[in-house]
């Protein structure tokens, strides 16, 4: 699973949690969720976790 940022024409990009797979030997993308309406810091720390695994925590608590 990952982030992917998609262009649209006159609108703020989608931004959406994907998932790659194989059939028939071709690469296809499946959509997991719609993150665009969340705040970019928020995304940020989603990007992160897909990646590594591990929350982010904050430091300023």
């Amino acid at each position: 699973m990952y982030v992917e940022y998609v262009k649209n024409r006159n609108s703020p990009p989608c931004v959406l949690i994907r998932e790659s797979y194989r059939v028939d030997g071709k690469v296809r993308k499946r959509t997991l969720a719609n993150l665009s309406k969340l705040p970019p810091e928020l995304v940020d720390q989603i990007k992160v976790l897909l990646k590594s695994g591990h929350t982010v925590t904050d430091s300023r608590q």
